[in-house]
């Protein structure tokens, strides 16, 4: 029985084991060898994938050859969250240390690599076209602390999706001991749905904490 609704999200939680942070690595153990040496649909399936990622990004970010490390992402991403979907398994990315530790040096890279290569354009970056005058210091402010919590805003859009989904999914399975046969059912198949809309929220927030590191990307060019 758990204490505390938010020991869900506990590493030591499930079977009280602190190797759950070792989840992240399982897709080397659960992908089939044969994924990679023959031809299949799931390959083909996956390589359109990729391929429409790329195409994406590319239009996005000035540097096409960066478009890898955005689509390795998604991948990285979109895979720890699925896993949270399966029972027993520690969900990674609901969790800000496994969502900072992805955000802070991507955003960290792109501030060195501009303020160092790209100077009079980042200052430029600091002051929108066409700001009165007066208003130049606050802007530059206001741009400065946007800009500055940048990680944390992708950190936080990630973990706390996840957790919020997975909350739910907890507070109504809790509620299963105390319904009748009839109400049940309803609950077996409102918890389908919210599996359903779980897994379709995986991939847009990998998506989207992809698509928003490639704009931070395509700033500093």
């Amino acid at each position: 029985m758990m204490t505390n609704l938010f020991s869900s999200f506990d590493p030591s939680t499930n079977f009280n084991l602190s190797m759950n942070w070792l989840s992240p690595i399982l897709g080397m153990l659960i992908i089939p060898s044969l994924f990679w040496l023959t031809p299949s649909r799931i390959s083909i399936l996956w390589l359109n994938i990729i391929l429409t990622l790329h195409k994406e990004f590319k239009i996005i970010s000035n540097n096409k050859g960066s478009t890898l490390i955005f689509i390795s992402l998604f991948t990285y991403i979109m895979f720890n969250n699925f896993l949270g979907l399966f029972p027993y398994i520690f969900t990674s990315t609901s969790h800000m240390v496994m969502t900072l530790s992805l955000a802070l040096p991507l955003w960290l890279s792109f501030m060195i690599y501009g303020w160092f290569n790209n100077t009079i354009h980042m200052f430029a970056h600091l002051v929108p076209q066409g700001t009165p005058p007066i208003l130049m210091p606050f802007m530059v402010c206001i741009e400065s602390i946007s800009n500055i919590i940048r990680p944390g805003t992708l950190a936080i859009r990630l973990s706390a999706n996840m957790i919020a989904g997975h909350l739910l999914m907890t507070l109504l399975g809790n509620t299963g001991p105390m319904l009748s046969i009839i109400f049940i059912n309803f609950l077996i198949i409102t918890q389908i749905l919210l599996l359903l809309l779980e897994s379709a929220v995986s991939i847009i927030q990998s998506y989207v904490f992809t698509i928003l590191s490639t704009l931070y990307s395509s700033e500093v060019n």
